[in-house]
């Protein structure tokens, strides 16, 4: 007996050894499983309070520990709080990913609370995304398992859900009764963020619905948004802190006003940049900064510290059964590791691929829809211009006819609307050359005083219509003359100019031209237009160089304009090399510099421009002169025709190419008016035909086509000159006395 006894004493520490073992391991999992939850507590706690840093460190310590296949089933749980954390840092496609990977997982271990909880997520991720029908059919699914677990907690989150979805889609009076239904609830279960949120949405909604669908609904939202204030305030929950400004902002709006309106909302945009601003530090913080090697180290590194604390329990044959289990375990999770990475990295390579297809096809996309854009404007252009033609030409004509005073006062203003509607074609135009970089930068030598001279000459009218004062400042130690692109200059310094006389009334306007700096054969000089005129907002100033903009919607209706003169501006400054500056204060008025490098000319001759040259029109050199007007549109011909008549020019008219041909055959003309696009023979191919057998007519294309970019084919055709339609009258002579002289 005793000897059967002394066979299995040897078993008693054994059976000890492992009992004890077996308590540790089953007391070391469920301290992990509180760690878990306790994590996930911590985080939720953090994301109510938008310590965003400290969820993100919360939550991936939790995700650590839910890799190990034991602790696999509060994965859906820990995924379902990592995308609230994705969706309070406004992280919405991320959130989406990690949602559908929760709700993947919550089918695995058949967890129908965490799917519902998962659908109803997903749902509102959704909203926020605008993706208000696919929503609606996730709610519908959190509905169902609702209905058949008979859970109250999942039908008033999908209730909250349904109500956000009405805020969101208009339907205010369905979003009110359910979120007030949900707020209840939350306010039963001491829910304090949850009870929250639903007063704020239910202020938000009662702030948009109209009197006509729900009595008295300003008093109730302000109502609900104090309670959600109060609960926000106390338990520190500054998101809705932010957001009560935004809402307050439409009560003030519902209440007509406006000014104080407009003050809680600059208020509530600042306060959300600064919030942004938060949310772009948690996410440099590492959301996704560790990788899944990373993870699964952290956690076997954790699970060796476990090993090594049980090690002096522990004799030293189970001692090396342990590590051998934690050998192969590492050696797995290694495995499992590299065989993931790979496939990360083959996914990544995947989505490389097809974002560089989407780009090149977006990028021909774009490249055609420039084409169509730049063909339209060019067709629109042309067809505007013909009409506008017909309207100026005939205002110039019943102006010439000594009419009333009070038909003198309408057909001016007729003229200034054609001359507008010119100037905004013409503005069109030039932006779309440039965003085109069909442009050119030429250099040429110009007399540069003399071209600044010119442009205030030319604005002299303008300046004292608006009873403003002009003080012109030039550094007498300028060059006489530089070699660049003065068109280019004149434009710019046109438009700026012009800009400041528009916003100036009983002001003063500053031109100054002065030297930067000076190098042998080069010199920089600084060109600054200011005036005291009604100035500019510095929101504004970030924006007011693009296209169609200005200062705001009442500066538009009071002071007219396109908002292309600055665009235009900026991209022809560009061009020379050069950028535009700003300095502006609304009330007090703006200052306006660039500063451009110009070769200097060798010869200094002072000599006038080609260009400058003063032209005095002489009335003897038309008379008896005989013109072949060649135009297809009837009252086009009818407009051009008493125009020349009134210098006592002998017109003959013909409606296409083929019938000019046989004009200049027949007759002796002192000069040719031809449009471009008629029916059968364009005015090119006439062109080219007369010159094969008459060299000496002078031709001069009268046409609304826009042709300064190939203007040398045009000449190359037999063309002399080239007048664009609709024109000024007195450049309109200017350019038929030339073409009289030198014949």
């Amino acid at each position: 007996m005793n000897s059967d006894i002394s066979k299995f004493r040897f078993l008693v520490p054994l059976f000890l050894c492992i009992l004890f073992s077996n308590n540790s391991y089953s007391i070391q999992v469920h301290d992990t499983i509180v760690l878990i939850k306790q994590l996930q507590y911590r985080a939720t706690k953090a994301l109510e309070k938008e310590d965003f840093i400290e969820a993100v460190k919360s939550l991936n310590d939790a995700h650590k520990l839910t890799i190990l296949p034991r602790y696999k089933t509060y994965k859906p749980d820990v995924e379902l709080s990592t995308a609230k954390l994705y969706y309070n840092l406004e992280y919405y496609d991320k959130a989406e990913i990690q949602v559908q990977e929760a709700i993947k997982n919550a089918k695995i271990y058949r967890n129908q609370y965490k799917i519902a909880e998962g659908y109803n997520l997903y749902a509102i991720i959704l909203i926020a995304s605008r993706e208000y029908s696919k929503s609606n059919l996730y709610l519908s699914k959190a509905d169902s398992i609702s209905a058949i677990l008979g859970d109250k907690n999942i039908k008033t989150n999908t209730n909250f859900g349904h109500g956000l979805l009405s805020l969101h889609t208009g339907k205010y009076a369905d979003a009110i009764e359910d979120l007030k239904s949900a707020a209840k609830y939350f306010k039963e279960q001491s829910l304090s963020y949850q009870e929250t949120a639903a007063y704020s949405n239910l202020a938000d909604a009662l702030s948009l619905i109209s009197p006509k669908d729900y009595p008295k609904p300003i008093a109730e939202a302000k109502q609900f948004l104090s309670l959600a204030i109060e609960t926000a305030s106390s338990q520190g929950f500054s998101k809705f802190l932010i957001e009560k400004h935004r809402i307050n902002s439409q009560i003030l709006i519902a209440e007509k006003k406006e000014k104080l309106a407009e003050d809680e909302l600059n208020y509530y945009f600042s306060q959300k940049d600064s919030l942004h601003q938060n949310h772009l530090k948690a996410i440099e913080s590492g959301i996704q900064s560790e990788s899944a090697i990373g993870d699964l180290k952290g956690t076997i590194a954790s699970q060796e510290q476990n090993i090594k604390k049980q090690e002096k329990s522990i004799f030293l044959g189970k001692l090396i059964g342990w590590l051998s289990i934690a050998l192969i375990l590492i050696l797995s999770l290694l495995t499992l590791s590299l065989y993931k990475n790979n496939k990360l990295r083959a996914n990544a390579n995947a989505l490389l691929k097809e974002k560089n297809t989407e780009l090149q096809e977006a990028k021909e996309k774009a490249e055609k829809a420039s084409r169509a854009k730049a063909q339209f404007l060019s067709t629109i252009t042309h067809e505007l211009r013909t009409p506008i033609y017909t309207v100026t030409g005939l205002t110039h004509l019943l102006l010439m006819e000594d009419p009333k005073p009070e038909q003198n006062e309408h057909l001016s203003s007729l003229k200034f609307s054609g001359e507008y509607l010119l100037s905004l074609i013409n503005n069109i135009l030039d932006l779309n050359k440039l965003e085109a970089s069909k442009v050119e930068i030429e250099k040429i030598p110009f007399l540069l005083k003399r071209r600044i001279d010119s442009v205030l000459i030319a604005l002299k009218e303008s300046i004292e219509l608006k009873n403003n004062t002009i003080h012109y400042e030039y550094d007498n130690t300028l060059p006489d003359k530089v070699i660049g692109d003065s068109l280019k200059l004149t434009q710019v310094l046109i438009n700026l100019i012009s800009n400041s006389i528009k916003f100036t009334d009983n002001g003063d306007i500053s031109v100054r031209v002065k030297t930067v700096e000076k190098r042998a054969r080069q010199i920089e000089i600084r060109f600054e237009i200011e005036d005291n005129g009604i100035g500019i907002s510095m929101k504004k100033q970030k924006s007011i160089f693009e296209s169609f903009t200005q200062g705001s919607l009442q500066i538009n209706r009071k002071y007219g304009g396109t908002g292309l003169g600055l665009s235009i501006v900026k991209n022809l400054l560009e061009l020379m090399g050069s950028e535009i500056f700003l300095e502006s204060e609304l009330g007090k008025g703006s200052k306006f510099w660039f500063n451009i490098s110009y070769e200097i000319s060798e010869n200094e001759e002072k000599q006038k421009e080609i260009n400058e040259i003063e032209v005095i029109i002489e009335n003897d050199i038309f008379e008896n002169k005989s013109v072949l007007i060649v135009e297809d549109n009837k009252i086009n011909q009818m407009i051009t025709k008493k125009i020349l008549e009134r210098k006592k020019m002998i017109c003959t008219v013909v409606d296409n190419g083929a019938e000019a041909i046989k004009q200049v055959q027949q007759g002796d003309f002192s000069v040719i008016l031809m449009d471009i696009y008629m029916p059968g023979i364009s005015g090119i191919e006439a062109t080219k035909k007369i010159r094969e057998f008459n060299n000496i007519v002078p031709i001069i294309a009268l046409s609304a086509v826009t042709i300064e970019e190939n203007l040398a084919d045009f000449y190359k055709a037999g063309f002399n000159e080239f007048i664009p339609k609709p024109f000024n009258t007195e450049e309109f002579f200017k350019k038929i006395q030339n073409v009289l002289n030198s014949n």
